[in-house]
């Protein structure tokens, strides 16, 4: 990760960082947190306005394109060979020109430590996710809270008319760069901020979790050894309804071992 200052040398202070990943190129801005509409970077007022100083991914994407030549300009090629770059790319644009920009005067400076109030913010970012059903997610916060989300209850359309009513949709949820965010099919994002604020406290840890499912779920060759059986008395008992999978693979199936266990009583 590169870390930004975003530098204003009209009202020569710090207005916030801009983080960037570079394996997955993507971009998050985060304000300081005593902006005001007037202060703030034009295309963030509307954020600012409402309390938010953590830019969404799409948003801080558009504020770097907005600073970069675009990729369509007509001479965009030479453009590129006069700085020998070999294809066309965002950040190494924005470094060339500092990020200035003709709509104001501030500029970008690389920077080593991320300030102390990106770094108090970061403590809700998100660690983990799963799926609970096709409207309530598990979330793990870096501050070590969890917390039990209903999708439905999200102040998102795209969320709740095409997420919820798609489980499949549903099922690609992922935690997003730098835990900024969860993201579904890498297209529809949900702050990490709006999950923690709407979420139910649970009392159980992420660690609890994964000693759970390490002590808990079983492989093929474990429940075979658990019930001193052959892989293809495993399959027989399995396709009779014996116990149920909660994952399979061509390869091997992984088996919750209470359910295992149950069935030879």
């Amino acid at each position: 990760m590169k870390i930004f200052e975003i530098y204003d040398d009209d009202n020569n202070r710090s207005v916030g960082v801009l983080l960037y990943y570079l394996k997955e190129k993507s971009f998050i801005v985060e304000l300081e947190d005593d902006l005001d509409e007037w202060t703030a970077p034009l295309l963030f007022t509307a954020f600012v306005k409402k309390g938010i100083f953590t830019m969404p991914r799409d948003a801080s994407y558009l504020w770097v394109r907005g600073r970069v030549i675009p990729s369509g300009r007509q001479n965009i090629k030479s453009i590129l060979r006069t700085h020998n770059l070999r294809e066309y790319d965002e950040m190494k644009l924005l470094e060339l020109s500092r990020g200035r920009c003709s709509q104001d005067n501030m500029y970008i400076r690389e920077i080593m430590k991320l300030p102390e109030y990106v770094l108090f913010r970061q403590k809700r970012n998100l660690t983990d996710c799963t799926v609970l059903d096709d409207r309530n997610i598990l979330c793990f916060f870096a501050d070590g809270k969890t917390r039990k989300i209903d999708m439905t209850k999200i102040d998102n359309d795209d969320v709740t008319e095409k997420v919820c009513k798609n489980p499949k949709l549903m099922n690609t949820c992922m935690v997003g760069v730098g835990g900024y965010y969860i993201t579904f099919n890498d297209s529809i994002d949900v702050s990490a901020a709006t999950l923690y604020r709407a979420g139910k406290a649970v009392p159980l840890s992420l660690e609890d979790f994964i000693t759970f499912a390490g002590l808990n779920i079983i492989d093929t060759q474990q429940c075979c050894r658990e019930l001193s059986c052959t892989r293809q008395n495993l399959a027989y008992m399995t396709d009779h309804g014996l116990f149920e999978p909660i994952k399979m693979n061509t390869r091997g199936n992984l088996y919750l071992k209470s359910d295992v266990l149950r069935s030879r009583w």
